[in-house]
C-alpha cells in the first residue's frame, strides 16, 4: 500500500530526502513545500555569483519543480509555506504565496527541513542602512542588483564566519572596497587564534579593511558606526552575523526544541512525535568529542541526515556515528580546513589536551608549486586520542584535514596517524606526509621524547630575556630574526656548545620546526635538560606576530617578518 510523504524546505536536507524516498519505492506519493521561489539551490555557492566565478543567477537552481517532476516523480511546490501542523489529525496548513489561498494535506510521514534564517538585530539606526542578508538565491540577486544600481564606494561586510569571509572575497574580486567587522577578535572561530593569523594577514594583503574585536554599534545613512568610534562610509552592508533555527513551526506544534533553539531529535531524526522527523540547519546533533549537542550549519551533515531520514523510514538500518563538524574555505590564494574541536573549545570543554603545530611543505620540496602548510593538531592527554585539527596553506589542505576526520571518527589516537599509509608521489605530497609528521611529534611529545614551546609564548620570553637560539642558516638569519636571540646554525652548534647554557632554559628554533627538532634532540644526548623546540619555527612566528603587530601599533620582536 502506498503511503504520503510530506517534506518541508526544498533545499539541501528537503530534496535529499525526498530523492532518496522515492529511490527506496516508486509508490509512494511525495509532496516537498517550499516557501521561496526555488527549490534545491546551491547554498554554498551563493557568495560566488557576486564575484563572477557563477555566471548566472539562474545557474545557483540545481533542480526546478518540472525536473522534479519528471525525473523523480515528486511534486514539488514553490512558494508554498506551511504554517501549521496538526500532528492529531497528521495533517499540514499550506499556504500559497502566490494565490493567497490556504488549503491541507494529510501525511502518513512529515520530514522537517526549515532551515536557518539570518540574525538581524535591532541595531540601531538599520532602517537608514542598505542593509542585506545571504541565504537564498533571491537575497544573491537582490544584493547583486543594489551593487549594480547604487555602486557603492564601500561594502561592509559585518561577520567573519564562512559567508562573510566568502562574501567579502568575492566583492574584492569583482573590484569593490570592502571592510570586514567582526565582534570577536578573530574570523573563522573554528580555528585557534595562532592559526588563523595567516588569514589575517592575507585578508589585509588583499585589500580588505578588517575591523576585529569591535562591534557595530550604530549605522546611519551610508555610514557604519563601531564601537570603537570608528566611522566607515559604506552605502551597502552585508549582515552574516550567524543564523537562527527556523523553529516555529515546530515548536507550535509542540514538538521539542532544545535551549539552543534547535529541533531535537534523536539517533534517527526523529522527534517526539514518531511520524514527524527532522534534518539540516533547524536540528541539534550529537558531537561525540564534546559528548554533547550542538547545531551544525553544514550542508553535508544535512544531506547524511536525510538519506538516514529516508532509511529509517523504509525500516532500513540507520547508523548514526554524530558529528565532529568538519569544514574548508577559501581565503584568496590560502585554503583553510578544520575538523574536531580547535584547542581553545577542547580547554572550554574542560578537556585535558595537547597541541603539536608543524609547518612543512606540501609536497616533496623540489616541485616548483610546494607550498608550507601551517598543521595543528589537538589531542587528549593521556590517552592521545584526537580531538581535532586545523590545516592553512596555498595548496591541498582539505586531504590532510579528511584524514584526521576519518581517524578522529574512527575513535583514534595519534599513533595511528604515524602509520597510517597515504598516496604519495612528489606532485601531491611527501613519502612522510604532513599527517604522519603530525602523528611523529605528537607521539613523541605525549611520550615526553621532547619539549616543545607554543609560539605565542615567545614574545614574553623576548621580554623576559630568555634564551632564545637560532639554529638557521646565516642567510636565512640575515633575511630576518628574533630581536636578542643567539645565531648559532645547525652546522655549527658541536663547535660552540659553550655558548649554550646548561643552567636555564634554551628555546630553540628554525625555520619551520624540523631542524630545531633534531638540535633538541642532539642537546639532549649531550645532557641539557631545559631544552624546547619552537613549535612552527620562525615563518610561523612571523604570521602569529604580524597581524597585531600592525593593527596595535606594537613594537615587532623581529627584525624583519620573512614570509617567503
Amino acid at each position: 500500500m502506498s503511503k504520503r510523504y510530506l517534506v518541508v524546505g526544498g533545499v539541501a536536507g528537503g530534496a535529499s530526502a525526498a530523492a532518496r524516498l522515492r529511490r527506496l519505492s516508486e509508490e509512494d506519493q511525495i509532496i516537498v513545500f517550499e516557501k521561496g521561489p526555488h527549490v534545491s539551490f546551491s547554498n554554498c555557492c551563493l557568495p560566488y555569483y557576486l564575484g563572477g566565478t557563477v555566471k548566472r543567477a539562474e545557474d545557483l537552481v540545481l533542480m526546478t519543480p518540472e525536473k522534479f517532476a519528471s525525473q523523480y516523480n515528486i511534486d514539488a511546490r514553490v512558494n508554498h509555506e506551511v504554517i501549521e501542523i496538526d500532528r492529531e489529525k497528521k495533517e499540514v496548513e499550506v499556504k500559497n504565496h502566490i494565490t493567497g489561498e490556504t488549503y491541507r494535506e494529510s501525511y502518513d510521514k512529515l520530514i522537517l527541513s526549515p532551515g536557518a534564517r539570518a540574525i538581524v538585530p535591532p541595531i540601531p539606526g538599520i532602517e537608514k542602512a542598505n542593509v542585506f542578508t545571504v541565504r537564498n538565491v533571491v537575497d544573491i540577486e537582490r544584493l547583486h542588483k543594489a551593487i549594480e544600481d547604487i555602486n557603492p564606494s564601500r561594502i561592509s561586510v559585518v561577520g567573519g564566519g564562512f559567508i562573510g569571509i566568502e562574501v567579502a572575497e568575492n566583492l574584492v574580486d569583482a573590484g569593490h572596497k570592502v571592510s570586514l567587522i567582526e565582534a570577536l577578535p578573530q574570523v573563522l572561530s573554528q580555528f585557534d587564534y595562532d592559526m588563523v593569523q595567516i588569514l589575517h594577514k592575507e585578508l589585509m594583503d588583499q585589500g580588505v579593511d578588517l575591523h576585529v574585536d569591535d562591534r557595530v554599534a550604530a549605522f546611519d545613512t551610508n555610514e557604519v558606526i563601531l564601537d570603537s568610534g570608528t566611522k566607515i562610509t559604506s552605502e551597502i552592508v552585508v549582515l552574516s552575523i550567524g543564523v537562527t533555527p527556523e523553529n516555529e513551526l515546530a515548536k507550535k506544534a509542540g514538538l521539542e526544541v532544545a535551549k539552543n533553539g534547535c529541533i531535537h531529535v534523536d539517533h534517527n531524526y526523529m522527534t517526539n512525535d514518531p511520524d514527524i522527523y527532522a534534518v539540516g540547519d533547524a536540528i541539534e546533533v550529537y558531537n561525540p568529542i564534546m559528548r554533547g549537542y550542538t547545531n551544525l550549519a553544514l550542508a553535508g551533515p544535512a544531506q547524511r541526515q536525510a538519506r538516514a531520514v529516508a532509511s529509517h523510514i523504509h525500516n532500513q538500518p540507520v547508523t548514526y556515528h554524530g558529528f565532529i563538524g568538519s569544514s574548508v574555505v577559501k581565503v584568496f590564494n590560502y585554503n583553510a580546513a578544520a575538523t574536531g574541536l580547535n584547542e581553545r573549545s577542547a580547554i572550554q570543554l574542560g578537556i585535558n589536551c595537547e597541541s603539536v603545530k608543524i609547518v612543512p611543505k606540501d609536497k616533496v620540496g623540489l616541485m616548483p608549486d610546494a607550498e608550507e602548510l601551517h598543521f595543528k593538531l589537538v589531542f587528549e592527554k593521556p590517552t592521545g586520542r584526537l580531538i581535532g585539527a586545523q590545516a592553512i596553506g596555498r595548496g591541498n589542505v582539505d586531504k590532510r584535514i579528511d584524514v584526521v576526520a576519518s581517524a578522529i571518527t574512527a575513535r583514534e589516537t595519534v599513533e595511528f596517524l604515524k602509520d597510517v599509509e597515504l598516496c604519495y608521489a612528489p606532485p601531491f605530497g611527501s613519502a612522510k606526509d604532513v599527517v604522519n609528521m603530525a602523528g611523529y611529534v605528537a607521539s613523541n611529545i605525549l611520550n615526553k621524547v621532547f619539549k616543545h614551546v607554543p609560539i605565542e609564548k615567545i614574545r614574553g620570553l623576548v621580554e623576559e630575556g630568555a634564551f632564545i637560539m637560532d639554529v638557521r642558516e646565516k642567510h636565512e638569519w640575515d633575511a630576518g630574526h628574533i630581536i636578542g636571540a643567539r645565531h648559532i646554525p645547525l652546522s655549527e652548534y658541536r663547535k660552540r656548545l659553550d655558548e649554550i647554557p646548561r643552567d636555564k632554559p634554551v628555546y630553540i628554533h628554525c625555520r619551520s620546526g624540523q631542524r630545531s627538532y633534531n638540535a633538541v634532540r642532539a642537546l639532549q644526548h649531550l645532557g641539557y635538560t631545559e631544552v624546547y623546540n619552537v613549535s612552527g619555527g620562525y615563518i610561523d612566528l612571523c604570521f602569529n606576530e604580524y597581524f597585531n603587530d600592525k593593527m596595535r601599533g606594537r613594537k615587532p620582536i623581529v627584525t624583519k617578518y620573512d614570509f617567503t
